[in-house]
């Protein structure tokens, strides 16, 4: 465990633990908060599926995720989809929290030299039961650290006008998003949406194709370094985030892109 800043590795080693079913990882975080004032995870589907059940049981508030630390007991966090940041402070003993990773510099990979310590492990809930992993493959940088992405939108009109994208991708060596539009009208599947009810991202480079802008949209992706859309309708909201906009019709805007590279 050599991370800058770790102190001390818990590792809870346990077949219970396979599958990461959120019912045991909540039971194990009751078991070993009481030592602890902060216990924190990252804000992706999986700390949002336990998490919240840890705090549940605990009593206590959970604070979702923060995006800034004040002090030890006030943290900043999106509401209304990103358009406000709140200041939020707890009185509870122990804070449980989640944390937008991409508004926090990553630690160095090394410089410590934390020691392991193995801890005991809570009882099988058993209230669910891990039955297998269908992992999606994809050559590809994975979308929550790539540092550039182009995303699709409904604009796309469907799913075979996003290879469209993956030529460019794989030229910038990016990865390939979505709004949550294309993936509801099935254009691409679920794993590749950005948004609110999606992944966060805020990545060096984010290129917006036939998306619009929807709120859910911008929440997920508005912290990006650099943003460029391209999109047909002038009015469209992706524009108010935009540095760069082409006002252009994909099918055109995309291939003289495409070539350019």
């Amino acid at each position: 465990a050599q991370v800058a800043g770790v102190n001390r590795v818990l590792l809870a080693d346990d077949a219970s633990l396979e599958g990461q079913l959120a019912e045991n990882v909540a039971n194990l975080v009751v078991s070993l908060a009481g030592n602890y004032t902060h216990v924190l995870t990252a804000a992706t589907t999986f700390g949002k599926n336990f998490m919240p059940r840890a705090a549940a049981l605990l009593d206590m508030s959970q604070i979702s995720e923060i995006s800034e630390v004040i002090s030890a007991d006030t943290f900043v966090r999106p509401v209304y989809a990103g358009n406000a940041m709140a200041k939020v402070q707890s009185s509870d003993s122990i804070k449980l929290i989640t944390v937008r990773t991409t508004k926090f510099d990553a630690a160095a990979e090394t410089g410590g030299s934390a020691a392991v310590e193995a801890v005991a492990v809570a009882a099988d809930s058993g209230l669910s039961r891990f039955v297998g992993l269908a992992a999606s493959e994809s050559e590809r940088v994975e979308l929550t650290s790539a540092s550039i992405v182009i995303s699709g939108g409904r604009g796309m009109q469907n799913g075979e006008n996003f290879h469209m994208l993956d030529s460019i991708a794989d030229k910038l060596g990016a990865a390939v998003g979505a709004s949550r539009a294309a993936v509801d009208a099935g254009f691409v599947p679920n794993d590749y949406q950005v948004g609110q009810t999606g992944k966060v991202i805020a990545p060096d480079l984010y290129i917006a194709v036939g998306i619009s802008g929807a709120i859910q949209h911008l929440a997920g992706m508005k912290d990006s370094k650099t943003i460029v859309a391209i999109n047909k309708d002038s009015e469209a909201p992706i524009f108010q985030v935009a540095d760069y906009g082409l006002v252009a019709d994909l099918f055109e805007a995309v291939p003289k892109l495409d070539k350019a590279l």
